[in-house]
């Protein structure tokens, strides 16, 4: 699978991904920190208020992907 970190690309198996989803989830406490679409994912550092938060998780999810949030 293919993911975006900062402004690269890099392949890596969804193990790895999983792993880095963790190291991920530790770094923002409130806010989105992955977003997911097939084999596609994109680590992003959007610390957001709950009521952007949960608007900008509606606003993902309608374009089809599956969204890692902690606290919203």
């Amino acid at each position: 699978m293919k993911v975006k970190v900062a402004n690269k690309i890099y392949r890596m198996t969804r193990k790895e991904f999983e792993g880095l989803l963790k190291v991920a989830a530790e770094q923002v406490p409130r806010g989105i920190y992955a977003i997911l679409k097939g084999d596609y994912a994109e680590l992003m550092n959007e610390k957001t208020t709950v009521t952007q938060g949960k608007a900008l998780t509606r606003q993902l999810k309608a374009q089809g992907f599956k969204v890692y949030s902690n606290g919203i």
